[in-house]
């Protein structure tokens, strides 16, 4: 669909990401594996086949326990056609 971004991550076991927040709300699956988000402060523990949404502008940060693999989608494309999209990958520096 030309107006929703698609995006599928490997996160190694034990592997953590950078707090990032962007303007896009995103919706993330689970599709293997389990591990930790860090949203706007609070943590979500998931495993495969659970589901969540980070809204637009919240600081996210995912830490894997074992090997897992995300699928995710937003309307990024639609922000970026339309000159709204905005990111920050130095959250917190």
């Amino acid at each position: 669909m030309p107006t929703i971004s698609t995006f599928m991550q490997l996160l190694p076991a034990g592997f953590s990401t950078h707090a990032y927040q962007s303007t896009d709300a995103t919706v993330f699956s689970l599709v293997e594996g389990e591990g930790r988000s860090t949203i706007d402060e609070k943590v979500f523990e998931w495993k495969s086949r659970d589901t969540f949404v980070v809204p637009g502008w919240k600081p996210i940060v995912h830490d894997a326990i074992g090997d897992a693999v995300i699928f995710s989608f937003s309307d990024r494309v639609c922000q970026q056609k339309l000159g709204l999209f905005r990111e920050n990958r130095n959250v917190g520096a």
